[in-house]
């Protein structure tokens, strides 16, 4: 049997809790980040715990465990990370829970892309090349490719590409 490592898993909207009692009933180790938010109903407000990380919970499990984990009902699928489920590293759920534990009221957001800002394409074709972003919004992110003398440009996700340090 492999070593455990800690993976994302990508999860149907709102359904974190969920898939994370399904993975623990099925004896992985799993682990939802919740954080207390204080939502208002029509005639009083109320704290309740969402997950810090929207669509995601984390699993330690070895390599041959991932279809297993893949079948589990809620779960779209791993977080990948050069065509493969991307490791999360030890320390970084620690901090994650070392952060929780210290603060009540948190928030969780994704990096920005500005214009201008070098990144580097994770996965695809284009892997491992550089570029510029031009545009950002919500879903894409316009990157341009200076390759050959001429200006290629790839619509892509922002999780296909990582700001370049």
């Amino acid at each position: 049997m492999g070593q455990k490592h800690w993976y994302a898993v990508y999860t149907k909207p709102r359904w974190e809790k969920k898939v994370f009692a399904l993975l623990s009933e099925k004896g992985f180790t799993t682990y939802c980040p919740l954080h207390k938010v204080r939502r208002r109903w029509s005639d009083r407000y109320k704290v309740i715990e969402e997950s810090v990380f929207k669509s995601y919970v984390f699993v330690s499990i070895t390599e041959e465990e991932i279809k297993k984990v893949r079948s589990v009902d809620g779960v779209v699928n791993f977080v990948y990370w050069n065509d493969r489920p991307a490791i999360i590293r030890n320390e970084e759920i620690g901090l994650i829970k070392r952060f929780l534990n210290e603060f009540d009221f948190i928030e969780a957001s994704p990096v920005e892309l500005r214009p201008e800002q070098r990144v580097k394409i994770m996965n695809g074709v284009l892997m491992d090349e550089e570029g510029v972003v031009v545009r950002s919004d919500r879903n894409k992110v316009e990157v341009v490719l200076y390759s050959l003398g001429f200006r290629l440009t790839a619509h892509l996700t922002g999780n296909e590409i990582r700001p370049v340090s």
